[in-house]
């Protein structure tokens, strides 16, 4: 087992005669054995160390020494690599006998990694073991935790599982109100009763993602597992599945708070560091999805005293994008929509990199990005109304903004069909510098049709819809190209580069499916939604991670997951809209 830094939930696991359970907020895991054999056995417990970063393999040599020291039932542990101490940990079990023995295990293979196309060897050292005598029914409980032990640590029992089995239900409990009787907080859930197997395991697998992080000192949400970290663009679109739905607002509140801290030059960062460094701001739509779901926030709380907070942070964002910042991002004063022109960057969702190149560009207007501006300028305008209306000092002549923000929102949505394929009864996925129109279908175009304000007739929403239920549409979410286009590439698999060049290029994405569902309820208001739940929800119970959904599916059928196999915008859109 790996030292780490890693605080919060991690998946639950079940499995004959063995039980795992990470507890949130924590450094600290459980582990319970049981014997269900019918005659004495004796179970042999060997101690694994990788110490080493998700993105690493650890190779044995004479610089990496592990110290330990063996106490009554616990041994603590830590690396020493060429002078440089780990972070300390230490292990505690319940009954056995523990032998020191300092062995190194070497070249494990890891089959998964040798199929990506990654380092797929490693060297692991084992300290020792522990070996347990076990009569009929007995069990065996480890405790491994982070740190040093306290000097009168919690008496560890073969009851300590079932307590804290009991104690992470009761924090689930009290957070989702599944106990809650009808007229109370959850009775006005647009997410149905959480009272199902199903519902209440979607529940949990988001509760997973939401972590706090030291150098930010606030919440913060992990875009998936193993190895994403916390990612702006992600988190924002994943806020209203992960804490609106679930009334989890102080959360969504700390969530919006935190990005708004650290906007610079108009732009929401794209992702946080590990270390103390400016975040990245690698990104044009951060901002704007931070305005959308800050305007999904207000409507699920009224928490208009918020919204007089953040309202800089607002126009801060707005006058950037009307005067110019990063990457020559500029709205462009003829017909009042968004631009960017820069090399070597993808600035958009699809946003893979091969080679320093981008594999989708899309420098230009790109639709999505100015369907969300759109619904940006009118919450603007109807935040300014408000603001005017309302005693808050410097907002009181707001009036005047407001109207400006409409008449922009205005010049915005007519410039908005300029992205009308009529042949093709779609959208075209952006206008590149040079004003050439990409006519490939995408996903985009439903992304664009799905906000809280829309620019596009329902004829138009309509014929979007059609074609990419026909040619996008699959059991796991939306492809991120049409299979017909000669760039479709159906698996995303092989090496690192060869699964950057497909990642967009016909890959089947699960968040998407939240905007499908927003686009076809809007358009299609009276007509049962094309899309059957179950394949996805099999997924969800009895793939990949158990009680997960993952990042990625191939275009092609049958559609094997790919990517992280837990990703937080997939669970988080699944909770907005599985009824």
């Amino acid at each position: 087992m790996g030292t780490g830094k890693g605080r919060g939930a991690g998946s639950r696991e079940q499995g004959a005669g063995k039980n795992k359970l990470p507890l949130p907020n924590t450094q600290r895991i459980l582990i319970q054995y049981r014997y269900e054999g019918k005659e004495r056995g004796i179970l042999k417990l060997r101690l694994f160390i990788g110490d080493c970063n998700f993105h690493h393999q650890q190779t044995g040599c004479k610089e990496i020494q592990f110290s330990q020291l063996v106490n009554q039932q616990m041994v603590c542990l830590q690396i020493n690599d060429g002078g440089q101490f780990g972070t300390p940990w230490h292990l505690r079990w319940t009954q056995g006998e523990y032998q020191s023995d300092g062995l190194w295990y070497w070249n494990y293979s890891l089959p998964e990694e040798t199929k990506r196309g990654l380092g797929d060897h490693q060297d692991l050292y084992s300290p020792g073991s522990l070996t347990v005598n076990l009569q009929p029914g007995d069990t065996v409980t480890l405790e491994a935790q982070v740190g040093l032990p306290d000097s009168q640590p919690a008496i560890l029992s073969p009851d300590s599982f079932a307590e804290a089995v009991d104690a992470e239900q009761e924090r689930l409990t009290q957070i989702f109100g599944w106990k809650e009787e009808a007229g109370s907080r959850g009775e006005n859930r647009s997410f149905p009763s959480p009272q199902s197997p199903i519902q209440q395991t979607l529940l949990k697998a988001s509760d997973q993602f939401i972590v706090y992080r030291d150098s930010i000192a606030g919440p913060t949400v992990i875009a998936g597992y193993h190895w994403f970290g916390d990612w702006g663009r992600d988190t924002l679109i994943a806020l209203p599945g992960l804490t609106l739905v679930p009334q989890r607002f102080e959360i969504a509140k700390g969530l919006l708070q935190t990005f708004a801290r650290y906007c610079r030059h108009g732009l929401i960062p794209n992702a946080f560091p590990d270390v103390d460094s400016e975040p990245f701001y690698n990104s044009i739509d951060a901002a704007l999805w931070w305005i959308e779901t800050l305007g999904l926030y207000l409507e699920a709380t009224q928490d208009w005293q918020f919204l007089v907070e953040q309202f800089p942070v607002v126009q801060q964002i707005h006058t950037a994008f009307i005067g110019g910042t990063r990457y020559n991002i500029q709205v462009d004063a003829i017909d009042g929509l968004i631009s960017w022109d820069a090399d070597g960057v993808a600035l958009t969702w699809m946003d893979a990199l091969v080679e320093g190149l981008p594999v989708t560009p899309r420098c230009g207007k790109a639709v999505e990005i100015n369907a969300l501006w759109y619904s940006a300028l009118c919450w603007l305008s109807q935040w300014a109304e408000r603001l005017s209306q309302i005693d808050a000092g410097n907002f009181l002549p707001l009036t005047n903004q407001a109207q400006r923000y409409a008449r922009q929102a205005e010049q915005a949505k007519n410039s908005l069909q300029k992205f009308w394929n009529p042949q093709l009864g779609y959208l075209y996925d952006f206008i590149d510098p040079d004003h050439h129109r990409n006519s490939q279908i995408r996903p985009n175009a439903v992304l664009a049709l799905s906000l809280h304000h829309c620019g596009f007739s329902q004829e138009q929403g309509r014929q979007v819809l059609d074609l990419a239920t026909s040619r996008l549409l699959t059991p796991y979410g939306l492809r991120s190209l049409d299979p017909s286009d000669p760039e479709y590439v159906g698996k995303c698999e092989g090496s690192p580069h060869k699964r950057d060049r497909s990642y967009h290029q016909g890959t089947v994405w699960t968040w998407l499916i939240g905007s499908y569902v927003r686009s076809w309820e809007r358009f299609y208001p009276e007509v049962p939604i094309p899309f059957d739940w179950q394949p996805l929800l099999d997924h969800f119970l009895s793939s990949a991670c158990l009680g997960s959904i993952s990042e990625i599916f191939d275009g092609d059928a049958p559609h094997i997951s790919r990517g992280a196999i837990a990703q937080a915008w997939s669970v988080a859109e699944l909770i907005r809209y599985f009824r």
